[in-house]
């Protein structure tokens, strides 16, 4: 069974690296395959440290293999990435690792490969050291970052790329957000460690519980009740930062999956709009608000077109989670380093530009928009928020410090690792 699930893997893997799929969809589709729940958690391992690692051994291969296979035999090339990973990240004993691989290629209905799948394991294995060193010559390489992303970090945050990169190639932890409305995050945290959880509360987040490794959420006692939901620390910030009073009217823009308005409706009474462009994430919102017995107007519309759905109304408070690199968030969704392109960046800065221009005539006098990203790209960050102050004679960014990250020319960065959290930068701005 073990060289199934290497097969269904690296047929999975194939998609994400190769044909653009993302992690998420590829697991969606082939766990139910698979019975066994060691299976599936097996499967995920190598698909989430399958596409984290990519790039490193990707390039690897091409010093390995006289020919390339990844056009004509996209999933063998692909199993043996797994290979490497097995040997070189998950530290599977070697001849387990290699003969999996090697039977997992006759899974593939490709026995004539499997003799060269096993040469090329065992190659590495005799020159790991050279090849290696060869790998850890090239930052991009060395930590796994397609050559644009990793050129990028170095320019804007020097002192700290190292750090961010190798960040992005932890495990994070698993963090939930006890959902204030249902319980207090005391209880929850005992009824997590009555289950046999290592569950402690997070040192500055007030609704933060943290485990230490992922686990199947749906299995843990109260996730059916709503007690709690799925939220990194660093996106639980942005509660704090908008700082809602009971009564006001909030405006969620780009708001699927629905987290930070659901974290917004458990600290208070306000009467809360919930926009997103796709029907399908909409849906999503929907789902979330349901199961933790919360009430907002999930609305489909364009943020950088408000006359579509907006009815006239002024709101207290705007949150506009902008769309982004998403590079912020690698290790969470190590996919991301494998689809992001860098002429995606200067697109995704003229979109939120256009959604903050759009967005601020509904904001009213001395209210407070908050505007994010899960990026750590600047272009999207303070360029853009700076510009946006320039422009605007009424708009004041408010200052503040949070226990991790570091100021930006304008607003506040936290890096990925910064208090193990993901990436995620804040500009809060007031209207005069």
């Amino acid at each position: 069974m073990s060289a199934d699930v290497r097969a269904l893997a690296a047929q999975a893997l194939a998609q994400v690296a190769l044909g653009g799929a993302s992690l998420r969809e590829a697991m969606e589709r082939h766990a139910p395959k698979l019975p066994d729940a060691r299976d599936r958690a097996l499967l995920m391992a190598l698909l989430s440290d399958g596409a984290r690692w990519w790039p490193r051994f990707d390039a690897a291969l091409d010093r390995l293999l006289e020919r390339p296979l990844r056009r004509k035999e996209p999933a063998v090339h692909a199993l043996l990435v797994l290979g490497l990973v097995q040997l070189e990240v998950l530290e599977l004993a070697d001849y387990a690792a290699v003969a999996a691989t090697v039977e997992a290629a006759r899974a593939l209905k490709r026995p004539q490969l499997a003799g060269l799948v096993n040469a090329v394991l065992r190659r590495w294995q005799r020159e790991r050291v050279t090849h290696l060193a060869a790998l850890d010559a090239k930052p991009e390489t060395r930590h796994a970052h397609p050559h644009w992303l990793a050129e990028a970090i170095a320019h804007d945050w020097p002192a700290q790329a190292g750090a961010v990169m190798a960040a992005d190639n932890r495990e994070p932890p698993l963090t939930l957000r006890a959902n204030g409305r249902r319980t207090p995050r005391s209880a929850l945290i005992e009824r997590l460690r009555l289950d046999g959880q290592t569950a402690e509360p997070h040192p500055w987040l007030a609704d933060a519980i943290v485990l230490p490794h992922s686990t199947d959420v749906t299995r843990l006692p109260g996730f059916a009740d709503g007690l709690f939901a799925v939220q990194d620390g660093a996106a639980q910030a942005a509660a704090d930062l908008a700082d809602v009073r009971d009564g006001q009217r909030v405006l969620d823009a780009c708001a699927a999956p629905g987290g930070k308005a659901c974290h917004l409706l458990e600290r208070a009474d306000v009467a809360l709009t919930a926009l997103e462009f796709e029907p399908k994430r909409v849906e999503r919102i929907r789902e979330n608000l349901a199961r933790l017995q919360l009430r907002a107007d999930a609305v489909v519309g364009d943020a950088g077109d408000p006359p579509a759905w907006w009815d006239g109304r002024q709101f207290d408070r705007i949150l506009i989670d902008a769309p982004c690199s998403a590079t912020g968030v690698l290790r969470r969704r190590p996919d991301v380093r494998l689809h992001r392109r860098a002429d995606d960046i200067p697109a995704l800065a003229a979109q939120q530009r256009r959604i903050l221009d759009a967005l601020w005539p509904l904001l009213a006098p001395g209210g407070r928009l908050l505007y994010v990203t899960c990026s750590l790209l600047r272009a999207e960050n303070e360029d853009v928020v700076a510009p946006f102050l320039a422009a605007h004679a009424d708009a004041h960014a408010r200052p503040f410090t949070l226990p991790a990250g570091q100021a930006a020319a304008t607003g506040w960065q936290i890096l990925p690792g910064d208090g193990d959290l993901d990436g995620m930068y804040y500009a809060v701005l007031e209207k005069r």
